[in-house]
């Protein structure tokens, strides 16, 4: 896994499946998630979490009211997948409430299709890749509120 850069692995094969992840807590930093650096902490490094308060209160809310924001990088390089199949619908839409485990996208690398799981409980604040576009290693693909 480290000679691939891989940060999961999984072969199903006569009704044994295998699933091999590693290196999955995130490096918390400080920012607002659309300005979140794409810093890591080596070639395995997961999603990261990133604590942003608010910029500006809206009106009746606190001013000292913050937000716990995890954002979700790609383990890998790869094509970006919103959906199992081009017909179907999204794994997660802007507002989707999802659970720690769930399938947020596929990540196509090398005829292979990875399942991009949340690390996280929460909702889904913003999707910043496109579907069908390239990602990098280490690209934001997912703001999280964590509850």
């Amino acid at each position: 896994m480290r000679a691939h850069e891989l940060s999961e692995f999984e072969v199903e094969q006569d009704g044994l499946k295998l699933k091999i992840r590693r290196n999955a807590a995130g490096v918390p930093v400080a920012a607002m998630p659309a300005l979140a650096p794409a810093n890591s902490s080596g070639p395995a490094a997961a999603p990261t979490a990133a604590a942003a308060p608010l910029a500006a209160p809206m009106a009746g809310e606190a001013a000292d009211v913050d937000l716990e924001l995890a954002v979700v990088k790609s383990p890998i390089v790869g094509t970006f997948y919103r959906s199992p199949e081009p017909s179907s619908a999204p794994f997660v839409e802007i507002g989707t409430q999802v659970k720690k485990g769930q399938v947020l996208c596929i990540i196509e690398a090398m005829k292979l299709m990875n399942e991009i799981d949340s690390e996280y409980d929460g909702e889904v604040v913003n999707i910043y890749v496109e579907n069908a576009q390239p990602v990098q290693y280490g690209e934001r693909l997912f703001a999280i509120r964590t509850r």
